[in-house]
């Protein structure tokens, strides 16, 4: 059983990417460890599953001076979330679609990337 519901879920994910396009980083990870208080696990599809917080430093460093991200659609069903995402190129050049799953379970979050290549 979850101890989060659709209301703190939505408030999870458009805050995080608020927070992305804003450039703010605190704001960012401060979702995060909201709902991942015992652990965080992401996953890119074909690789495996690895602590979540060092992808997302990465992820920050990386990717956050290039992209911004627009919602397509999200769907969220009991502790679990599923959004279609756009990653565009801060300088118009190009967009990324991703897929990306996230199940809440007890303060653990486990998120999963599909992203189109």
């Amino acid at each position: 059983m979850s101890n989060i519901d659709s209301k703190g879920i939505e408030s999870f994910l458009h805050g995080q990417l608020e927070c992305w396009n804003a450039g703010d980083r605190d704001g960012f990870f401060a979702h995060y460890r909201s709902v991942a208080p015992n652990g965080l696990e992401i996953e890119y599809l074909g690789r495996p599953v690895v602590e979540g917080f060092s992808v997302l430093e990465n992820m920050w460093e990386q990717q956050n001076s290039k992209f911004i991200v627009e919602v397509e659609l999200s769907i969220i069903a009991a502790n679990e979330a599923a959004c279609h995402h756009r990653n565009v190129m801060r300088d118009g050049s190009g967009v990324i679609e991703t897929i990306e799953l996230y199940k809440f379970d007890q303060g653990k979050t486990l998120v999963r990337y599909f992203i189109k290549q």
